[in-house]
């Protein structure tokens, strides 16, 4: 199984992240991950993070701070 994230703007289009798609073994290694990342994906114009285990999507969240 693969962990990857892929990235939205608001209106759900899909934002290519500027280092390239990141793989993971693990979907703690994915979430460790997007947590040291995610204000500098939001800076880059990502609006949501969606957790694709394979194909399957596992959840979404929003980069913005609430």
């Amino acid at each position: 199984m693969v962990w990857t994230w892929r990235y939205e703007k608001a209106d759900g289009s899909v934002v290519a992240p500027a280092g390239g798609q990141e793989e993971f073994a693990g979907q703690g290694d994915a979430e460790t991950w997007i947590g040291e990342t995610w204000k500098q994906l939001a800076e880059d114009g990502v609006d949501n993070a969606v957790l694709l285990e394979d194909d399957r999507v596992v959840y979404s969240m929003s980069l913005h701070e609430a």
